[in-house]
């Protein structure tokens, strides 16, 4: 058995529900878990390094504020209790361009810690997986995700950015290559990158999913739902996709969706 998780990056306070419910309904139907990861209290001014604005921007709708948490989208926050094949985990704080990437070890753990309170008031439960944005982690926050959470879920892990006592257990880890491993309680998990992406030939994107999922036992694949609501038109193109992918996913007998929590609770074998 083969086991697939669906990692849709930057859910916020902007986030229509209707793009969601537009692009995730046939995986609901068909019982899959969608895993979302959530901004707890977005940056209305997020930008990239070329100064360009974060795509989800563009549903800000003439929004002032420096920040929203997520709890502002009360209409959001009901769809996703009323569907619970949505799990939420948490992304980041603010999605400021590598914010976990460049901050002092007391600062991660308040803005660890805040950001599980927001997602909490919001009334969702205590997330277990945490994302950084960008998928960027500095020593120090590293160490203070796995402290709080059961996953963290990432591209890739390199040895500085790694507290030095971890090292021994990376090695051993790259000497197996192994896509995913432990520290402690925590598992950090890989992914091959965003294979759900517009910028992707579309016609190869389902077969490329096929092939990576043949090489390893469990495969997080990891997309971004603005991308298919790019200036906030939809790419029916892109969407079909995602849609052909759950079809094919529900056709294969030997792939199995699950969540993060299945594997947080310790439910499913990982080699």
């Amino acid at each position: 058995m083969r086991y697939v998780i669906i990692r849709d990056d930057d859910t916020n306070a902007l986030t229509p529900e209707a793009c969601l419910e537009r692009l995730y309904r046939p995986f609901l139907e068909r019982g899959f878990p969608v895993n979302l990861a959530t901004i707890p209290e977005v940056a209305l001014d997020a930008r990239l390094p070329d100064g360009t604005p974060e795509g989800f921007l563009a549903y800000r709708n003439g929004t002032t504020n420096r920040t929203a948490p997520i709890g502002a989208n009360a209409r959001l926050v009901s769809y996703l209790g009323d569907n619970k094949g949505y799990e939420i985990i948490q992304h980041g704080l603010h999605h400021d361009y590598l914010e976990f990437d460049r901050v002092a070890r007391p600062m991660v753990a308040h803005w660890l810690e805040r950001g599980t309170k927001s997602l909490m008031e919001a009334g969702f439960p205590r997330p277990k997986t945490f994302v950084a944005p960008y998928d960027k982690f500095s020593p120090a926050a590293l160490r203070e995700a796995a402290e709080r959470f059961s996953v963290i879920s990432s591209g890739w892990y390199e040895l500085r950015r790694l507290p030095r006592r971890w090292w021994p257990r990376y090695a051993w880890k790259k000497a197996r290559a192994a896509p995913h491993w432990r520290i402690g309680q925590t598992l950090l998990l890989s992914h091959p990158g965003c294979l759900l992406s517009y910028v992707r030939p579309y016609e190869r994107i389902v077969e490329t999913i096929r092939q990576q999922i043949n090489q390893r036992q469990l495969t997080v694949l990891v997309t971004h739902w603005w991308e298919y609501f790019r200036e906030q038109k939809p790419d029916e193109a892109f969407i079909g996709v995602l849609h052909e992918t759950a079809e094919f996913l529900a056709n294969e007998p030997e792939i199995r969706v699950i969540s993060f929590s299945e594997l947080a609770n310790g439910t499913m074998p990982l080699n």
